[in-house]
Order: structure tokens, then sequence, then C-alpha cells
């Protein structure tokens, strides 16, 4: 599988709430990436992990990935690598405001990665060009 392909596969580990796998997948590509890709994948990488401590009910690993996450993801525009980035920003916000106060989302709230409207399938040529 070249990087694309992984990068697919981790998208649909993580709409499917395979958290786990999705970062497993991307950080494969993780380890060869070069910046900004490296942060940007790094955040989601996070993301990812949060939700899987969630669901194992670690709510302070969970916190903690959430906010390191976000900062890494602050830094890309709104839409990035054909996905709606600021829709995934803001709804880790909010979990982790919501767990911050003590309250449990339910599993079926976690947010799932949307392609952009102006993008719906990643091309990787064109990922340079919207930084």
């Amino acid at each position: 599988m070249n990087k694309d392909e992984k990068f697919q596969c981790g998208i649909s580990y993580f709409n499917a709430g395979e958290f786990f796998e999705a970062h497993e997948v991307w950080e494969e590509i993780w380890l060869e990436e070069t910046e900004p890709e490296k942060t940007f994948l790094q955040g989601i990488i996070q993301i990812a992990a949060a939700f899987h401590h969630y669901c194992r009910e670690n709510t302070d690993g969970t916190e903690t990935l959430l906010a390191a996450g976000i900062v890494k993801l602050s830094r890309f525009p709104a839409n990035h690598r054909g996905l709606a980035i600021d829709e995934l920003r803001s709804a880790a916000k909010q979990w982790a405001r919501n767990i911050g106060k003590g309250e449990n989302p339910k599993r079926s709230e976690i947010p799932r990665l949307r392609f952009s409207e102006t993008d719906r399938k990643f091309d990787g040529s064109k990922a340079k060009d919207r930084r």
C-alpha cells in the first residue's frame, strides 16, 4: 500500500470506530513523513489515540491527547488533505471541554472524519497547494 492508500485506510478505520488501528496505520506514514505533514499526521494520530482511550474509559488520557492533537491541528487550514479539519478541531475541543467538566459523552457522539466540500477525495498532489 502506498502513503495515500494508507492514509485513506486510516480514515476508514477512524470512521469505523477502530481508533487504535487508525493510529497504527497513520503512524507508519508519520515515521517517514517530513514537516509540515509530520505534524499534521501526529495531530490526527493523537485525536485517534484520544478516542481509543475514551473507549477504554481512560478520560484523563482522552483529555490530554485531545489537547495535544488540537494544538498540532491548529497549524493547518480548515480543509487539509481533503478533510474538513476545522470540523474535527471543533468537535475535539467540545469533547475536551465536556470531559474536563466530568461529562461522559456517548460513544456514538465521537466525531467522524469528513471530506471537505471542496475536495471530496484526497489527491496527494493538491495537498501541498493547500498549505
